[in-house]
């Protein structure tokens, strides 16, 4: 791992995130836990966050750390000030080209205004990591590194939006040193979309991970009886609803049930309130809301019986190839998770033992669920494996798994 981290490296990320209230969110789970592994590693490691589109400001924030400190914040310079009224006109989320053509140029910016030599550059999606491969190409990077943590080769309907998309991830795939993928299911579905084989890095799996502080559980008999759980975005693939129409046959053999719904947005909830009222369920759902305190939702979900993540088998939905992170917050917090067959992780989880894997009807999920509601024993034996997994799953380790991994593939 020295010869990428040592005391003198210097590190270049140009990631993203949306931004409330002057505050960064945490939508964006990996850019904490990278910056946490860097800057306790590097000489000097600088992010370019890059904030999402119908977030509260519209130019890049740029943090300089030196010595496991922040030394310096910063905007970029007149060369992507000009885009100012455009990123203002079209600040709404959702994709926004003006957008993507400021991510590139506040990469290029900024190593025009540093003029610095970096060791490691990390591209958060092909935007970034395109910026990174042409820095390289100027000899003011040494070593790309592409990061995907989501993809789909249908991504956009937009027949020309979705073209270019692939045509960026394809670039960036062939000339990056390392391709970082979330899941093992994302480089298959880029070789089926056109990438030869041949021509593309290596690639890297390096799962959505924890910290050691969020593995926690409560003693079984501190958790809340016939409980279930749904975290994460309230959007339709997500399958919250799928969870509500699941305790109707839920509460009809365990009247003592509850459904505990933690996530935002806002209207989403709203809509979801109205499911709950069309079939008379306000004493059986709870909701609480999006909560960004990482240890406040760790603490909440040990609480609970059996974690729900029932994404929907929707066509070209990025959750068939990305990583599903809640699930590993729950299992963290030692819950037994009832998904379907659309994440990679469910695969896995139903391997180790942690997890059911049930169809994507309610009735599927209420099968699921009565299965652990009956059988204490399959609970207790799913739940010590949850913990088990989660307990090996810190950044920490898969951050320092993936250089280590790097240099075998160099050394090769």
């Amino acid at each position: 791992m020295k010869q990428y981290l040592h005391k003198e490296a210097r590190i270049l990320i140009a990631t993203f995130s949306p931004w409330r209230n002057g505050k960064r969110m945490p939508t964006n789970g990996n850019l904490e836990p990278m910056a946490d592994f860097f800057t306790q590693r590097a000489g000097e490691t600088v992010i370019i966050d890059q904030v999402y589109p119908g977030s509260d400001r519209v130019l890049p924030r740029i943090e300089t750390y030196r010595k496991k400190r922040r030394a310096a914040i910063t905007t970029s310079s007149l060369l992507v000030r000009w885009l100012c009224p455009l990123l203002w006109f079209t600040n709404r989320e959702g994709t926004r080209m003006v957008f993507k053509l400021r991510d590139f140029f506040s990469v290029i910016d900024w190593c025009i205004r540093d003029w610095k030599y970096y060791d490691v550059f990390v591209g958060f999606e092909s935007v970034n990591a395109c910026a990174g491969i042409v820095l390289k190409r100027w000899r003011r990077v040494k070593r790309v590194i592409y990061y995907v943590s989501d993809y789909s080769p249908k991504r956009y309907s937009n027949p020309f939006l979705n073209r270019l998309y692939i045509w960026l991830d394809r670039f960036a795939a062939m000339h990056a040193d390392f391709i970082w993928d979330v899941s093992s299911a994302i480089q298959p579905a880029r070789i089926s979309a056109g990438l030869d084989k041949q021509k593309s890095a290596q690639v890297v799996i390096v799962p959505n991970a924890l910290y050691p502080t969020q593995v926690g559980q409560c003693p079984l008999g501190e958790i809340t009886p016939y409980s279930l759980v749904f975290m994460g975005t309230l959007g339709e693939e997500n399958g919250p609803a799928l969870a509500i129409e699941a305790l109707v046959r839920v509460v009809k053999k365990y009247p003592r049930a509850t459904l505990h719904i933690i996530g935002g947005p806002s209207h989403e909830e709203e809509k979801l309130k109205q499911l709950v009222k069309r079939f008379s369920l306000e004493s059986h759902v709870i909701f609480y809301g999006f909560i960004s305190d990482r240890a406040k939702i760790s603490a909440l979900l040990s609480r609970f019986f059996v974690a729900l993540a029932p994404y929907r088998a929707m066509p070209g939905s990025v959750r068939w190839y990305g990583d599903a992170t809640k699930i590993r917050a729950y299992m963290a917090a030692g819950l037994p998770v009832i998904t379907t067959s659309v994440p990679p992780l469910g695969k896995e989880i139903a391997d180790v033992g942690a997890g059911l894997i049930v169809p994507d009807t309610p009735e599927g999920i209420a099968a699921g669920i009565a299965k652990l509601f009956d059988n204490h024993t399959l609970f207790c034996t799913m739940r010590a494996s949850a913990i088990a997994f989660a307990r090996k799953n810190t950044w920490e380790r898969e951050f320092v798994k993936a250089f280590r991994q790097m240099e075998r593939m160099k050394a090769r």
